[in-house]
């Protein structure tokens, strides 16, 4: 029994470093990219993974554009699309979420998330788009770390840099290029309404962007003014 009890504490031991150990790793990749710049993500090589089992020679788009040349235009719209009290947080809204967990009550399924651009970032750089407590709570973990390391510009500029927009389509660049055919600085407000309004599910509004998302485009470009963008 003893040596049972022995073996088990062992394993429990060595489990828990490995936790520490992979925690650690994931901290050291945030201070790596808070100077520099990620190559890929999470979500680009699952992505990347799903388009080669069709075509294996498929890639994906995407080209980093430093802060400077974002067109300020699409930062307003993708905070006020996804983020409104971006700048006042510290890596969750709390109002936000309450408000998330109303509306899905409301509705009888899960309608809203309320998860914020720094939560977001953590997925997408290092988690998946499966959903379950575990991942939610590495998540948040992720989060504090990157909004312990980086600044506000910095978490917008790779968010912007990263985030899926279609399929194959990463960052903002690809997707000024793949709809509009110009730059990421010459987007207007119009059209980066429309981007922003496609974050929530790129690979569907890809397709299909019909008057109630369109409506929604509208709202979101008529709120950009008040968009505290750092």
């Amino acid at each position: 029994m003893k040596t049972a009890l022995r073996g088990l504490g062992w394993a429990l031991a060595a489990i828990a470093a490995l936790v520490i150990l992979y925690e650690l790793w994931i901290f050291l990749l945030v201070l790596w990219w808070s100077h520099f710049n990620p190559a890929s993500t999470s979500f680009m090589r699952i992505r990347l993974e799903e388009l080669q089992e069709k075509r294996p020679n498929a890639e994906l788009r995407h080209e980093w554009v430093p802060y400077e040349r974002i067109s300020i235009q699409l930062k307003r719209a993708v905070i006020a699309a996804e983020d409104d009290r971006f700048i006042e947080h510290e890596g969750f809204d709390w109002e936000g979420i309450q408000r998330a967990i109303e509306k899905n009550q409301r509705k009888g399924r899960a309608v809203a998330g309320g998860s914020t651009i720094s939560q977001q970032l953590a997925k997408n750089l290092f988690l998946s788009p499966s959903r379950s407590y575990l991942r939610k709570g590495e998540e948040a973990l992720i989060t504090v770390m990157i909004e312990a390391v980086w600044s506000k510009r910095r978490i917008l500029e790779v968010y912007l840099n990263v985030v899926e927009w279609g399929t194959g389509i990463f960052g903002c660049e690809a997707a000024a290029q793949r709809y509009y055919g110009v730059s990421a600085s010459r987007l207007g407000a119009e059209q980066a309404a429309r981007l922003a309004v496609m974050l929530p599910n790129p690979r569907k509004y890809e397709k299909q962007f019909g008057s109630r998302l369109a409506a929604h485009a509208e709202r979101i470009r008529e709120r950009m003014v008040y968009s505290q963008v750092p």
